[in-house]
């Protein structure tokens, strides 16, 4: 088999949604990619073991971890009681293994304000890069490019963020200057990604952003996204682009190779974290330990139940369709990022569903024709397999009828988010949309999951 053959069959076996087993041939490093954790302590020691598995795999091959933005979640109140305490533990953990980068995510500055947040971070020992900028000093909080050495050669990766200010909590917005991504990509990406034969994007400025900014890299660049909650890899000629998934569910293995002109070649593949795998046994103490502090009776209390364990992806449609039901419309509609963890099997804790519904909020409902009506749900529910020019970044977990008359008008739900960005998750032209009284989300959710048999 010739060194292209071998090149292109991981290639074929990401197509086919087939999960590799061993490096390719000729891998000379490994990074091991994920972003958007959210304080996932379900799979965080899991996360740790894995790193240790790789290495004990391929002991002479070097290795980075590379974070793409928001370690931590103010949503998790064992995280907010203790100031990311656990993750600032499993960022110390991972030094202890590999180098580790972070590039700063929208929900880094949970618990402390950006400068503090930052220090807090390279205390243990990772190495953080950003574009964003302290509005206070005007320079950055940290630079927004490091190098890293990767083998027989150096890679220069690039940090750079969403610019969506209402993103990030409210005591910290009035210290940010923040750029818009593209823009910022347009004057920088050029001059940074030209210093170092490996070229490394970590963008937590989302898809939307990432099309535009795809455009202006070097062909082979290694471009990982996140912001968005979504999980695929798509080769563009010698230049990877791919986000990772969210809550630890998956992490990305890239693998540096070669072609047969010796340029270097990105392979990247995504395994799946479980819950119930290999996990650190230190990391797992001191999750255990820590929850069993934090968490009250009240926390630990049932809310409800399911009849079988279900996804983040299957939890936000099970949602959609609380919510079509509870605010008696035609269809209903959450965006995606509404949701970190999945749902276990049986009773729900107040402290798992927190988990998996992050957020609340008012229902709206507006009209829609029937046309509209089949768009809105033809580009709802994406997950790994939806082709890349059907994704749109941020989209919706929704609920509808299975068939519709392009004639007719209908009523849609959605949340007071959904309703404040319409024109992100719903286009043009913008939607009126009107308030309906009564429970919000989780409300209506919780009453579904309190309703499931026993």
């Amino acid at each position: 088999m010739t060194f292209r053959r071998r090149l292109i069959c991981p290639f074929l076996f990401l197509w086919l949604g087939l999960r590799l087993v061993g490096a390719p041939a000729g891998a000379e490093a490994l990074l091991i990619v994920t972003g958007d954790q959210h304080s996932s302590y379900e799979r965080t020691a899991q996360f740790v073991a894995l790193v240790d598995r790789l290495k004990a795999e391929h002991p002479a091959l070097p290795m980075a971890v590379l974070l793409d933005g928001d370690t931590q979640e103010y949503g998790n109140i064992v995280a907010r009681r203790t100031g990311g305490a656990i993750d600032f533990a499993v960022l110390a953990a991972l030094v202890r293994r590999v180098p580790t980068i972070l590039n700063l995510g929208n929900h880094e500055p949970e618990f402390y304000d950006f400068d503090d947040t930052v220090h807090r971070v390279r205390s243990t020992g990772v190495t953080v890069v950003s574009n964003i900028v302290n509005r206070a000093t005007n320079e950055p909080f940290a630079p927004a490019t490091i190098r890293l050495k990767l083998g027989r050669e150096e890679a220069v990766i690039v940090g750079v963020t969403t610019d969506k200010l209402a993103t990030y909590r409210v005591a910290v917005r009035p210290s940010l200057d923040l750029a818009n991504p593209v823009v910022w990509a347009k004057k920088n990406f050029s001059g940074l990604l030209a210093v170092a034969p490996l070229k490394i994007v970590l963008s937590h400025a989302g898809l939307a952003a990432d099309r535009e900014m795809l455009a202006l890299v070097p062909d082979g660049t290694l471009f990982a996204g996140a912001h968005d909650h979504l999980r695929f890899v798509q080769p563009f000629g010698r230049t990877v682009y791919f986000h990772s998934g969210s809550w630890n569910e998956y992490v990305s293995l890239a693998w540096l190779c070669r072609d047969e002109s010796g340029a270097p070649r990105w392979v990247v593949e995504q395994q799946r974290v479980p819950a119930d795998g290999p996990a650190d046994p230190e990391l797992t103490a001191l999750i255990r330990d820590t929850l069993a502090k934090n968490l009250t009776p009240e926390d630990t209390a049932p809310v409800g139940r399911t009849a079988a364990a279900l996804s983040t992806a299957e939890a936000g449609r099970f949602a959609a369709a609380a919510l079509r039901q509870g605010a008696g419309v035609d269809a209903a509609f959450i965006g995606n990022t509404t949701f970190g963890a999945g749902l276990p099997a049986g009773e729900v804790t107040h402290v798992q569903f927190d988990a998996c519904v992050r957020f609340d909020g008012a229902i709206f409902v507006a009209e829609v024709d029937g046309a509209r009506l089949n768009r809105l749900l033809a580009a709802a529910n994406q997950g790994p397999d939806t082709s890349f020019a059907q994704r749109q970044g941020e989209s919706n977990f929704a609920a509808g009828p299975a068939q519709i008359d392009p004639a007719r008008r209908y009523r849609i739900a959605t949340t007071d988010w959904g309703a404040r960005n319409t024109d992100r998750y719903f286009g043009a032209p913008a939607l009126t949309w009107q308030e309906q009284s009564g429970p919000k989300l989780k409300a209506r959710v919780l009453a579904a999951l309190k309703a499931q048999p026993e």
